[in-house]
């Protein structure tokens, strides 16, 4: 089923090359002038959704569209015979979702009309750079939360107890409002409480964590609760080895985003994807330290709504920013500040239908220097 494409590209003989290509980060794919793939390496299988032997000698056109850049590049490469480049391109199809990607075309020396393609996607590069804003506004909101404890939760407490005093002494007819007075005054200690959560600056608890037991923990708890009419699909990599966290904290994290996608506006049925999956070559510094940590761990929510609204879209992860009518905005936020404690990171991609909230965290004792 088409040619073999090690020998054609001169990978056959000499292992080097190929263990070479599956530890990049980029994802890789040889194909000819009519779109046949030859090769692909391990990060292709990721970028793509689908194993290499699915990938090699079928045809590019399966997984993207025809009026899709790549081919019109990959035409150019064939005709000039030199190499071409590409920022700020969008991939689009049903089985990729929307991609915003960097493109490499090359032809290949003495290979009977083969291209190297590279698809770097930008997209993550692009949200990992967020990341420091979101700490910062998790900064912004921990010195807020922690005037907030000490400034106002003290005199909310005395205020409800002078209405709890004065409901003794009014009429029935007027004790509707001190019951008003102490809901309201429960209703921001409640408030001020979840923002609490923020000004825990101590170093959090971090060991061996098996992530699917955790995904299994919340989908139970989801369809026992707001996630009862939503069909669940899970989509795991049962090989992936432990993450390095917290697991009481990475519950949380993965409750917010299902409760999110399960809250979400849209028509039909509400279907969520939990998914899992190993990426290489991702790295970020450890918050407050030289280090850096690799972040191959990758897990993914994917909701059927009907996505972000443009209105939110830079301002996701902030603090009382969020599209729903009795919602806080603080669930995203926490989130943010959960994941960047744990020296991740988040991203997110949206559109009409098909939302996708991509985690990526360590390796249990992957920190290198």
């Amino acid at each position: 089923m088409g040619a073999q494409p090690l020998k054609r590209v001169g990978l056959a003989h000499d292992p080097f090359p190929g263990a070479i290509l599956d530890s990049l980060s980029e994802a890789v794919i040889v194909a000819d002038g009519n779109g046949l793939v030859h090769y692909a390496n391990l990060s292709a299988e990721q970028f793509f959704g689908v194993g290499r032997a699915r990938l090699v000698g079928h045809q590019l056109g399966e997984f993207m569209p025809q009026d899709t850049p790549l081919f019109s590049l990959l035409e150019q490469v064939l005709a000039s015979g030199g190499a071409v480049a590409e920022n700020g391109v969008t991939l689009t199809s049903p089985r990729l979702g929307s991609r915003f990607c960097a493109l490499r075309l090359a032809p290949i020396v003495e290979s009977d009309g083969l291209v190297s393609i590279s698809l770097v996607e930008q997209s993550i590069a692009r949200n990992i750079d967020r990341q420091m804003s979101h700490r910062s506004a998790a900064r912004s909101v921990s010195a807020l939360a922690a005037m907030l404890a000490h400034e106002v939760k003290n005199p909310l407490s005395g205020i409800r107890g002078a209405a709890q005093l004065l409901e003794q002494s009014v009429p029935d007819s007027e004790r509707e409002l001190t019951g008003l007075i102490c809901e309201e005054t429960d209703r921001i200690v409640a408030l001020v409480d979840r923002m609490e959560a923020f000004a825990d600056g101590r170093p959090i608890e971090r060991g061996p964590v098996n992530i699917h037991q955790i995904l299994n923990h919340v989908r139970r708890l989801s369809e026992n609760g707001f996630g009862r009419s939503a069909r669940f699909i899970e989509t795991y990599d049962p090989s992936l080895p432990e993450v390095f966290g917290n697991r009481d904290q990475l519950i949380q994290v993965f409750l917010n985003l299902v409760k999110n996608a399960c809250e979400v506006p849209g028509d039909g049925e509400r279907e969520i994807e939990l998914s899992t999956a190993y990426r290489h070559g991702l790295r970020l510094a450890l918050p407050g330290q030289q280090a850096r940590v690799n972040l191959p761990l990758v897990v993914s929510v994917r909701d059927n709504g009907r996505g972000v609204s443009d209105e939110i879209r830079g301002h996701l992860f902030d603090a009382f920013v969020t599209n729903k009518p009795t919602g806080t905005g603080l669930g995203l936020a926490l989130v943010a500040k959960i994941v960047n404690d744990h020296g991740g990171a988040i991203e997110y991609n949206s559109e009409p239908g098909r939302t996708l909230f991509r985690v990526m965290l360590p390796l249990q004792m992957q920190v290198a220097p």
